[in-house]
């Protein structure tokens, strides 16, 4: 089972033109020629299961395309997205911010999917898809230390749960890489499938274990990397699992 976990930063791609004229100016421009880029390495990997963070679910920035459904369509795959912003929040009413979520694409029938939230940080999303094999969860932490390991206690909760093998995979927002991540994955009993803590971000110059893939037992690594490509500020990392 091929995993790929990737923040694609809304297909707004990088470069020094993503601040100019203007700080972030980026991601208000448009996202086609970028999305097909992204879809045509998705593509190349052909995972069975995609973790997307950072997805536009259909602006004005993207021309109302669904950039979830988009890659999935390419792919042929099953999708499930939401916003990762919880219902009360101000971003829901904000255009294009309103767009902004998280996906997960798979090429495995789906039992199940649940959309869960946490209680702290702006970006509350907790997305789980399930099928006969794992239960998948994809998380975009907080960047306020604080704020990420009150959200790390809400998602051992649902971990210690779990009636199948479970991955999680996400961007974890973790500026000191897994030794920020060390009492969270020996509560939930989970591994990283990248032991050499091999540096995520920014994608030109990986200097920060930002971006997670975990598992569980009942799951062995037979491959794991981290490719140099910069279609986003973030590198994806792929995992190839064993079940056991």
């Amino acid at each position: 089972m091929r995993v790929l976990v990737y923040n694609i930063r809304y297909c707004t791609g990088i470069g020094p033109g993503f601040h100019f004229p203007l700080p972030l100016i980026g991601y208000l421009r448009s996202t086609g020629d970028q999305l097909a880029r992204i879809t045509r390495f998705i593509e190349s990997v052909n995972p069975d299961i995609s973790g997307l963070i950072e997805v536009d679910m259909g602006s004005v920035r993207t021309g109302q395309v669904n950039q979830a459904e988009a890659i999935a369509n390419a792919l042929g795959h099953a999708h499930s997205f939401e916003s990762k912003y919880a219902d009360t929040s101000i971003n829901t009413r904000l255009p294009i911010v309103r767009n902004q979520g998280n996906a997960i694409l798979t090429s495995r029938p789906i039992s199940n999917e649940r959309f869960h939230y946490f209680d702290a940080g702006v970006k509350r999303l907790i997305l789980e898809l399930e099928t006969e094999e794992v239960e998948f969860y994809l998380v975009h932490l907080s960047v306020k230390y604080r704020h990420r390991h009150y959200q790390l206690r809400r998602l051992h909760s649902l971990i210690e749960q779990r009636r199948k093998p479970v991955i999680v995979g996400g961007d974890f927002n973790t500026l000191w890489g897994d030794y920020e991540m060390h009492l969270f994955m020996e509560a939930s009993r989970l591994r990283s499938a990248n032991p050499q803590g091999s540096p995520t971000f920014p994608s030109w110059a990986p200097r920060r274990q930002l971006d997670f893939i975990l598992y569980s037992e009942g799951l062995e690594v037979e491959n794991f990397e981290v490719p140099d490509i910069r279609l986003s500020d973030h590198l994806p990392l792929i995992c190839d699992f064993r079940l056991n």
